[in-house]
This record gives C-alpha cells, sequence and structure tokens, in this order.
C-alpha cells in the first residue's frame, strides 16, 4: 500500500509551470516532492508518497516510483529546473585539504561495502571547505534524466549541512537531529563549522536514544547544557521526543517559516529536507 498526501497552496497558480521548480527527495520508505516559484520565493505544491513497507534496492525503488510516476500528473510536466535529492546512510564527509576526486571509493570502504560496480558521486560544500561523497541511485537518476533532461541532484545530508548552518547563529556546539521512520540523521555545528554528520538506523526508541547519547559523549558534550533540535518525523507526543527529554534538558523542534505550512495539515518541523527554511 502507498499512502499519498498532497496539499497545493491555494493562494498560489500551478498554470506556468515551466516558470517553477521541482524539487524531489528519495528514500527506500517513500518518496517526496515540491514545486516552487523562486521568483516569488513560494511553495507552490507539496506531495509525499509513503510506503507502508520499506523496500529493499533501488531496483524495487525505482519500480514504485515508475508506478506513480505514470499517475501523478504534477511530474508530468516541464520545469525550469529539477533538483533531485537521494536519501541514504552511503556517504561521508571528506575535509577539501585531503580529497582527490580519484579516491571516491576509498573514502566510503571504511562505512559501507563498495561494489566495483557502484557510481560514487560527491557534493562540494563550499562554505565548510569539505565534500560529501556518496552512492546516489543511479537507476533513478537514469529515469529521471529520461523524463527531465538534465537535473542537478545532491545526498541528502548535504541539504541539511547547508540549511542547518543557515539556522546555527550562536557559537556554542548545537546538535540537530533529523528523523525518518527508521533513521535518524545527527549533525553537530560548532558556530557555523560541522564538526560531524552521521546517519543511523534505528528498530528501537532506546535505539534512537543510544546513538544521540554516543554522539554526545563522544565529543564531550553536557547533556543539561547543549541544545538539540529536531526535525523530521517526531512531535512531543511520540516516545522517541519522550524518551530523549528524560536525558537532554535543552530540546526543540526546529521549525520552517516555509509558506506552504499555512495550509499543509502537517508540523512545521516535518519534511525539513525539503520544506525547511
Amino acid at each position: 500500500m502507498i499512502k499519498k498526501v498532497e496539499i497545493k497552496n491555494s493562494n498560489t497558480s500551478l498554470v506556468h509551470l515551466k516558470e517553477n521548480e521541482l524539487s524531489i527527495q528519495f528514500n527506500l520508505d517513500g518518496f517526496s516532492f515540491c514545486i516552487t516559484n523562486q521568483n516569488e520565493q513560494n511553495t507552490l505544491y507539496f506531495c509525499k508518497y509513503s510506503f507502508e513497507n520499506s523496500v529493499k534496492t533501488p531496483e524495487k525503488l525505482l519500480l514504485k516510483i515508475q508506478e506513480i510516476f505514470s499517475t501523478d500528473s504534477h511530474l508530468q510536466k516541464d520545469f525550469s529546473k529539477v533538483t533531485v535529492i537521494h536519501s541514504n546512510n552511503l556517504s561521508t564527509l571528506v575535509p577539501g585539504i585531503y580529497f582527490k576526486e580519484d579516491q571516491l571509493a576509498s573514502y566510503l570502504k571504511f562505512n559501507i561495502k563498495v561494489l566495483a560496480t557502484d557510481f560514487i558521486a560527491f557534493d562540494a560544500i563550499a562554505a565548510q571547505q569539505i565534500k560529501n561523497v556518496y552512492v546516489p541511485y543511479v537507476n533513478i537518476n537514469n529515469y529521471l534524466f529520461n523524463n527531465f533532461g538534465e537535473f542537478d541532484y545532491k545526498h541528502h545530508t548535504t541539504v541539511l549541512i547547508e540549511k542547518y548552518t543557515l539556522q546555527n547563529t550562536g557559537e556554542e556546539t548545537t546538535m540537530y537531529v533529523n528523523v525518518d521512520k527508521s533513521t535518524l540523521d545527527i549533525t553537530i555545528l560548532k558556530a557555523k563549522k560541522v564538526v560531524l554528520i552521521n546517519s543511523f538506523t534505528y528498530h528501537t526508541k532506546e535505539d534512537f536514544m543510544y546513538y544521540i547519547l554516543f554522539v554526545a559523549e563522544q565529543l564531550n558534550l553536557d547533556t543539561a547544557k547543549f541544545k538539540l533540535y529536531f526535525t523530521g518525523e517526531i512531535d512531543k507526543e511520540t516516545s522517541l521526543y519522550k524518551i530523549a527529554y528524560l536525558y537532554i534538558k535543552n530540546m526543540y523542534l526546529l521549525e520552517s517559516n516555509n509558506s506552504i505550512f499555512k495550509v499543509l495539515d502537517l508540523p512545521k518541523h516535518t519534511n525539513y529536507t525539503l520544506l525547511g527554511s
């Protein structure tokens, strides 16, 4: 079963689609997309497809995507720009001073099993002087190229770094945790600099809490002092939030200023990779 949530901003029009930009985020639990008019800095439309059960491979994910693309008219238009966000735990950060483009596989091999046939890409995060090396869903890239022609793509942790650093105005070390159905991304910033970002898979609330406390311990963060901001699939009534509240004193939900939330019946800290601002 595929669950669909969609909303159109009632104050805007989708008529002039060629003037609009499409952003799509993929993961093995589903995918979501939004249509934005950059001239107006306004998100016009948002849609999210959630799979009842996570698919196991990119090949099975592509079959789901092809099915949805064949029926969703919003994905059958021309756009001025298309950006694709690949969401998985197949990535690592490399300081720019040590980065060599012909060594991409060697950077990943300590974290994941890299196959000789894997296509490896990287995002340059200029403000941080780092590279984000990762394995994209290349079969999905090929499918989208056939649909849209050329497009830009990034890893979801690149997007999180870019958005969190814009929000982080203090000088102290701060933790950001983006939550999905079975994964969490932990980002540590000190002022505007990335100290750490890592993705973990969890099955229980205890798993979830373990990773947060483990990262805090490794970086000598005092749980009574450091600030933790949550984004994604979590709220104050969930077991994940409640167990975190037992250990972390200063917790917040990082809300977006995106105007789509005026009509979108979802909390403002959700779907942050696409809608965060």
